[in-house]
């Protein structure tokens, strides 16, 4: 073989050779680009918070936020401390009397109650029960009357003017389920004072001529206050006979039983006097 026939067949051999090396770098190159991109999609996939860790994110965040607006409103409204109403020394006084380690039998505080009251006036005697449960509701007539009379109003249309009026002089309403629709309305108004309808207490009926007649001779539906077991009723006036105020006690004891934790009586200006009676 001729010099020159053995450089023509050597040149198409190095074009080859480069070709298959530029060919080798481009694939390496693209093999780097996505072994890179892959290690980008897992440490990104690493980096990427759980469920959990997004929720417990979030919750921390509120709680900042609400802690935040907490020290807003603290600064907005200075912090007043909340004042021990101060009682009068005749009020000392005559608690001084009573022996706050124990409870009195019925009989007893009744005449320790009369004894301390210190009202120019004739006072009331109310109880005062703490209940096991809130939501404690009971009708009761109470055997000897408290001397307070209640107005007791049957729902009509001078009714709406009595309330559109601001003029409410009635102590107990009563309703049909049929005139509901028209005392809705005022529910704001009347709600609040605890005078709407409902069957709970017996003032929503469908008898209020007879529900009036039993409430006016004094039967009265004792419940709980909204948010405490507790129960606040008038057993009489200080000037009635011990006697009968001790009935009236004992019927509350008898209308809730297991259920009375404690009791106290106490005048309009008198301390509390703690009761206890077994029922048999």
């Amino acid at each position: 073989m001729s010099k020159e026939e053995e450089v023509v067949t050597k040149k198409p051999q190095k074009k080859q050779t480069k070709k298959i090396t530029k060919k080798k770098v481009e694939t390496e190159k693209v093999e780097d680009k996505k072994a890179e991109t892959k290690e980008k999609d897992v440490k990104k996939a690493s980096e990427k918070p759980s469920e959990k860790e997004k929720l417990a994110a979030k919750d921390q965040k509120k709680e900042g936020e609400q802690e935040g607006e907490q020290e807003q409103e603290a600064k907005k409204k200075p912090s007043t401390p909340k004042v021990k109403k101060a009682r009068s020394k005749k009020y000392q006084a005559v608690r001084s009397k009573i022996d706050r380690t124990r409870a009195y039998d019925p009989f007893a505080a009744v005449e320790l109650v009369k004894k301390l009251s210190y009202s120019k006036f004739t006072g009331t005697i109310s109880a005062h029960l703490t209940v096991r449960e809130i939501g404690l509701s009971k009708e009761l007539a109470l055997p000897h009357s408290t001397g307070q009379t209640r107005k007791v109003e049957i729902f009509s249309d001078d009714t709406i003017k009595k309330i559109e009026d601001g003029n409410i002089d009635f102590d107990v309403l009563l309703a049909t389920p049929q005139s509901m629709g028209k005392l809705t309305k005022f529910a704001p108004i009347l709600g609040p004072k605890g005078l709407m309808p409902n069957p709970k207490n017996g003032t929503l009926t469908t008898n209020p001529e007879q529900r009036k007649e039993e409430l006016s001779a004094g039967t009265t539906v004792l419940k709980t206050e909204r948010k405490a077991p507790l129960i606040h009723v008038s057993i009489g006036k200080t000037d009635m006979e011990t006697e009968k105020l001790v009935e009236n006690i004992k019927a509350l004891f008898v209308a809730f039983k297991g259920k009375v934790k404690k009791m106290t009586i106490s005048a309009t200006m008198s301390p509390g006097v703690k009761v206890v009676w077994e029922v048999e």
